[in-house]
């Protein structure tokens, strides 16, 4: 079995995903690249980046869970690391509870908690074989503070954040499990609501102590820090510009 440490990413065709990705692969790390839909932009990071494999599943369906951490021990013969990345949200203003409906919340929780949770049961075997295991999930400071795209995707991150900390005391020491709490990033989510886009730019430029709003790439270093740091369990990393001071 390869000595080379391996990670498998979810949600990492594109924006905080596809960095991470790259990331991690700039540091000798074998990744799998995952996607539910995006497949031939998932096939193409994949041979963009050494070693990597693509796999094709949905983190909402258990049997694709399994699937996905089968992929990478097939092809590597371990599973070092598990970043929880693949998200959902809604875009409901937080004061229309009506279009908050049993559905949006059964959607946005599928993916956000019940989708990592499968994640995360399907790889501890493996991750707690290889002797340093690490998860790292991609929450959000909706999570933290009373904002976000939506009352369901703020909750959903609010328990990602305890299932992070609980997860973290019950798997140790042959695992460590760590969030990010990303601010306002630029990425493709943002695509189809431009006005609360630019309105929340507009205010973290002015106001955040590092005046600009957030790239993959930043999230990305957060979550190399984090599966480096050898002696970090059940931490929460807010990464969003001092937004959280203000």
């Amino acid at each position: 079995m390869s000595e080379t440490r391996v990670a498998l990413i979810t949600g990492s065709s594109s924006g905080i995903g596809a960095a991470i990705a790259r990331r991690m692969a700039a540091e000798g790390i074998n990744v799998v690249v995952n996607s539910t839909r995006s497949e031939t932009a998932g096939k193409e990071l994949a041979a963009e980046l050494p070693d990597a494999v693509y796999v094709q599943g949905d983190v909402a369906n258990p049997d694709d869970a399994r699937r996905m951490v089968e992929t990478a021990v097939n092809a590597y013969g371990r599973l070092d690391i598990l970043v929880n990345n693949a998200g959902a949200t809604r875009f409901i203003p937080l004061d229309d509870l009506n279009a908050a409906d049993a559905d949006v919340w059964r959607s946005v929780f599928e993916v956000n908690v019940f989708g990592a949770w499968q994640m995360i049961t399907a790889a501890v075997p493996n991750l707690r074989a290889s002797g340093s295991g690490s998860i790292v999930n991609i929450s959000s400071v909706a999570g933290t503070r009373a904002l976000g795209s939506s009352i369901p995707y703020a909750v959903s991150k609010a328990s990602l954040n305890h299932l992070t900390r609980l997860l973290a005391a019950q798997l140790g020491p042959s695992i460590r499990v760590n969030a990010i709490a990303p601010g306002l990033i630029e990425t493709p989510w943002y695509d189809d609501a431009e006005e609360v886009w630019e309105s929340s730019r507009e205010w973290i430029t002015a106001n955040a102590p590092l005046r600009r709003v957030g790239t993959p790439q930043d999230v990305a270093e957060a979550a190399l820090y984090l599966v480096n740091a050898a002696y970090t369990t059940g931490d929460v990393l807010t990464v969003d510009g001092g937004r959280h001071i203000v």
